[in-house]
Parts: structure tokens; C-alpha cells; sequence
């Protein structure tokens, strides 16, 4: 991306969309019962807060009644026909780390693996996003959480502690192309969540070999643990990587959320939010939910003068809807360089329109 002169002023940025990942699969309801929704009705009422506060993005999971995640597609298909109704400008963004388990009798020999992750794309009603990992790549997401982070949550249990630390994210080459395919199939859009710059590049190689014709709207996970860490040496490297075109968002870990989205808002960049990612205050003498988390970055970005879009404009910025019929196309609608003509020497520092 480039930042020319007047870059930082907020009336040359769009306004601020902010993602609320208000569901928390990770904790268990004891850690947060204020705050992590267990019913169908309180994670619709979450929701609801959630875009009342600001938030035009929702990243959403599913809980059973027993307070664990679930891996039921006739519960994602409950929440989302309500959250259709009850919040219809949110952008619905369905976390792709979800495999279904295969529901009634004989269901098992039915579905191959790889199946039950594709199925995201069979969710009715439809989503508006599945966010997809690239790359296979290890997601240990306590190693840089201290003893202060998890004391007294179920993650300091030490065998839930180790489940996540040896934690993956399978996304090989083979299965992340037929997931985009089918996704632009059925219209949803690819939101793609990225660990570093190296899979940043992978995205990059697929638009240029015509499998991957849709936007780039991308996120930055930065939360070690095989992923980028939050500094500012990463970011700017990451930053500066990105094209022009594409929309992107930070996303960190605990503590580091906030300044993090400091960084995004004086940049033009947008933010995500929640419990799924942070559960503390700033000075860990209180947990903070997702909707007071919300408040505060909204808070944040109007001192610094960048307001904040509402569903409409969130769906414009991340060009919910649109699909590409080329790679031509998809290099030029997202910023990057046109690939190389046949013969062709030197290099093309502009797009092909």
C-alpha cells in the first residue's frame, strides 16, 4: 500500500469497519459468563448489541447449550436466518476453522473429510464471507499470552493449554482452490486470514493463475505462534506488501488488540474486536466485553477524526458480491501488476487499467 502525503488526514481514508468477534470459541462460558452467549436467542441479542455499538462485521461461531462449540450446520443455519432478520445490514462472516460433524443416522459414510469443511459453502442461508486460512501453518495462539492472560480461565488447564499450543491450521494448496471455487459459487465471499507476508504471496500466485477470482479482503493475524507477532517492523513489511486495492484489517491477541487497532485506525486500515480475541481491560483488573471493546475503538477513531461506516458502507468498502471473470481483471480490481506478456522484458509497475 501507499502512503502518500496526506495520507494519515481522515477525510482521505474511508471510514472505520469494525469486525466484532463476539463468541469466543476458544474460552469456555465459566471464563465469561457476563459476556460469552450460550442460547440461540443470546447469541442473536449479542449481535444485535454488537451492530448497535458499531460493529458492521460479524465473525460468528456457534455454541451448543452445553457451552461447546458447535459443529452442527443446522446451527449455523438457525443463526444466520436469524441474524438475517435481526441485523439484515451486518456483514455475516462465518469462521472457516468450523468442521462439521455429519448429522443423522449413516451420516458418516457419507461425508469425506475435506467434505465436512467444504460444507461452508452449502450454509443456507448463505454467508456473506468464510474467512480462509493459506497455507498449512502451525496456530499455537497461547504462546504469547502470559500467566496473567489465562489465570483463572479454562485455558489454564494444562491439557486444554497443550491442545492449543500443538494447534494447526490444514489449508494445503489443493484444498484451498476447490473452497474459493466453491465459495464464489454459491456467492459468498473469501475473506482471507493471513499469518505473514509468504502467504500473502500465495494468494497473489493463485489470482495470477486464474484460480482465484475474487477480491482481496484480508486480514493480518498477529498473534505468534506461527503467525506474524504484532510489531510495527511486521506490519509495515506486511503493509507495504499489500496492494492498493485489497481491504485490510489487523487482528491481534489480548493486550496487543488495542494498540494494534490504533495503528489500523491512523492508517486508514480497519479493526476487529472481541472477546475471540481479548478478554482484559488494558490493565487486567477487568474483563472487558466485546461491546465495550467496540465503544472504545469507536470512541478512539472519532477523536481521531475518522468516522465509522455504518452496514451500507461497510458492504460498499468490502465490495461484498463481487466476482471476477479473469485474471486479468482480478490483478487490475485489486492493485496489483499485470502479469507478464509473452516476450515481454522488464517489469510492469502498473496495473493493466
Amino acid at each position: 500500500m501507499n502512503f502518500m502525503d496526506g495520507s494519515l488526514f481522515p477525510e482521505n481514508q474511508e471510514k472505520l469497519v469494525i469486525t466484532a468477534a463476539p463468541y469466543g470459541p476458544e474460552w469456555m462460558p465459566a471464563d465469561f459468563p457476563e459476556d460469552i452467549p450460550v442460547t440461540m436467542d443470546e447469541h442473536v441479542q449479542k449481535a444485535v448489541d454488537c451492530y448497535n455499538a458499531g460493529a458492521t462485521v460479524l465473525h460468528l461461531h456457534v455454541r451448543e447449550l452445553d457451552g461447546k462449540g458447535s459443529k452442527r450446520l443446522s446451527m449455523y443455519n438457525e443463526l444466520l436466518a436469524r441474524l438475517r432478520v435481526a441485523v439484515p445490514d451486518m456483514i455475516l462472516q462465518v469462521g472457516g476453522s468450523i468442521s462439521f460433524a455429519p448429522e443423522g443416522e449413516g451420516a458418516d459414510a457419507k461425508w469425506l473429510s475435506d467434505d465436512t469443511r467444504h460444507m461452508l459453502a452449502e450454509l443456507t442461508p448463505a454467508p456473506d464471507q468464510v474467512t480462509i486460512a493459506i497455507n498449512t501453518n502451525q496456530m499455537n495462539i497461547v504462546e504469547q499470552m502470559n500467566d496473567a492472560d489465562i489465570a483463572g480461565t479454562s485455558i489454564a488447564d494444562p491439557m486444554l493449554y497443550e491442545a492449543y499450543r500443538e494447534m494447526t491450521v490444514p489449508a494445503g494448496p489443493e484444498w484451498v482452490e476447490e473452497h474459493i471455487r466453491r465459495l464464489s459459487e454459491k456467492g459468498i465471499q473469501t475473506h482471507f486470514q493471513l499469518a505473514n507476508i509468504t502467504q500473502l504471496e500465495t494468494v497473489e500466485r493463485m489470482m495470477r493463475r486464474n484460480a482465484c477470482n475474487v477480491p482481496l479482503i484480508l486480514t493480518w493475524v498477529a498473534i505468534g505462534g506461527g503467525f506474524d507477532a504484532p510489531n510495527i517492523y511486521n506490519l509495515a513489511n506486511f503493509v507495504r506488501a499489500v496492494p492498493d486495492g485489497a481491504v485490510l484489517t489487523l487482528e491481534s491477541s489480548m493486550l496487543n488488540v488495542l494498540p494494534v487497532n490504533m495503528m489500523a485506525i491512523a492508517m486508514g486500515l480497519h479493526v476487529r474486536v472481541g472477546i475471540e480475541d481479548n478478554i482484559w481491560n488494558q490493565s487486567r483488573t477487568a474483563k472487558f466485553g466485546t461491546v465495550e471493546q467496540i465503544e472504545q475503538i469507536t470512541r478512539i477513531s472519532r477523536e481521531f477524526g475518522r468516522e465509522i461506516a455504518t452496514g451500507k458502507e461497510a458492504r460498499r468498502i468490502y465490495r461484498i458480491g463481487e466476482f471476477y471473470g479473469s485474471a486479468d481483471e482480478t490483478l487490475a480490481r485489486n492493485g496489483f501488476a499485470p502479469n507478464r506478456l509473452p516476450g515481454q522484458r522488464g517489469v510492469w509497475q502498473h496495473a493493466a487499467e
